[in-house]
């Protein structure tokens, strides 16, 4: 009896496996939930589920859940990239503006010190 129910099976698990005749993994899938769990009505849901996924965008729902956060993943790359380049640009004008000031300052500082030292030398000058 054992052995006729070994070969059964065996007939039924090669014809699945080799025709394609049933997407294998469509079964796999709600049948670990099942043997895990041993929750039947949680296997199914997810069955049906998955079954309705690939019904309405032709995707499975791993192909589906992938190219969601692929997608994400890509348009925050897109504003943190964008972030990026706005900091150095801003970074970069920062740099300019006080390199600028420091020339000024410093032309401010040699105009002072030049009309100190001429009103030493003048001084200077006026005294001998």
């Amino acid at each position: 009896m054992k052995l006729r129910l070994f070969r059964v099976i065996t007939i039924l698990l090669s014809f699945f496996l080799l025709t394609g005749f049933v997407p294998i993994f469509s079964f796999i899938g709600p049948g670990v939930t099942a043997l895990t769990s041993g929750n039947v009505y949680k296997a199914s849901a997810q069955f049906i589920v998955n079954q309705r996924i690939e019904k309405e965008t032709g995707k499975n729902s791993l192909t589906l859940i992938k190219e969601t956060l692929v997608e994400k993943a890509d348009k925050k790359f897109k504003i943190n990239s964008f972030e990026e380049d706005l900091r150095k640009l801003v970074e970069t004008r920062i740099k300019m503006t006080r390199q600028k000031l420091d020339n000024q300052n410093l032309q401010k500082l040699l105009k002072k010190r030049i009309e100190v030292t001429r009103s030493i030398l003048d001084l200077n000058n006026t005294t001998q």
